[in-house]
């Protein structure tokens, strides 16, 4: 029986998302923008929720993930189903691959987590470099209006039975970063395991990141509120991202 002592055993039972509605959705998008990729490349891929869901579509999937245990989770995922992915460990601003992929993904705002905006833009660099001609480049992210109003600085309690946890957050105006103070209490048999987290992320504009994409050569860049294709708005809390080069 496993022990949970690290974040990455308990992530999917925290995450309340719809993963099949998800990849719908970046299917939609691979329809509009009217791409038919084969390789497609998951950027902080976790616990491969999507990346597997993705593989069972019909699309070569890499997965790469700084966490040894969330890739550790996500092969047994892909094993249990008898999925050819490979997933790699390595940090998401400075990844290498052997060759060049149809599209990239970055779900579940994995772009707040980095907090330099020099690292993001170095991400968006690799991205555009590894992309083959008329790829695309799909992410969201957490909205300032989200981080800032919704989050920032707010206290939230959630008792599930098994897991019980606090969540405290403090949102700095002047570095745009809201840290999160986490503390899990995890029934384990007849005991609960205690687990401490702190996380960061950095609130982005959306004009910040069209910079970004211009500057490393992206040509087409939309901007969507949620799992749509509505134009963002200024109360939207999900932001997501399809960038392009030009044909």
């Amino acid at each position: 029986m496993r022990s949970y002592n690290d974040f990455a055993y308990i992530y999917d039972s925290l995450i309340d998302e719809d993963y099949d509605k998800w990849t719908d959705y970046i299917e939609d998008i691979f329809i509009k923008y009217n791409v038919r990729p084969k390789l497609v490349l998951d950027l902080a891929c976790g616990t491969g929720s999507i990346t597997t869901r993705l593989a069972k579509r019909g699309y070569d999937m890499i997965g790469i993930d700084l966490s040894e245990d969330m890739l550790s989770i996500a092969a047994e995922k892909a094993m249990e189903d008898n999925l050819d992915i490979r997933f790699i460990k390595q940090d998401m601003t400075s990844f290498e691959l052997y060759g060049t992929v149809d599209a990239i993904i970055c779900t579940l705002d994995a772009v707040n987590y980095i907090t330099s905006p020099l690292k993001l833009q170095k991400m968006f660099d690799l991205a555009k470099y590894y992309l083959n001609p008329n790829g695309i480049f799909i992410f969201d992210i957490s909205s300032v209006h989200k981080l800032t109003n919704i989050l920032g600085n707010n206290s939230f309690i959630n008792d599930s039975g098994d897991i019980f946890y606090t969540w405290e957050n403090e949102y700095n105006t002047r570095t745009k970063i809201c840290k999160f103070f986490l503390t899990f209490f995890i029934k384990y048999g007849t005991k609960y395991e205690r687990i401490d987290e702190v996380q960061s992320q950095r609130a982005y504009k959306v004009s910040d990141i069209y910079k970004y994409l211009d500057k490393s050569g992206f040509g087409i860049v939309d901007c969507f509120d949620g799992l749509s294709f509505n134009k963002s708005a200024e109360f939207s809390e999900r932001l997501f991202f399809v960038a392009k080069e030009l044909c």
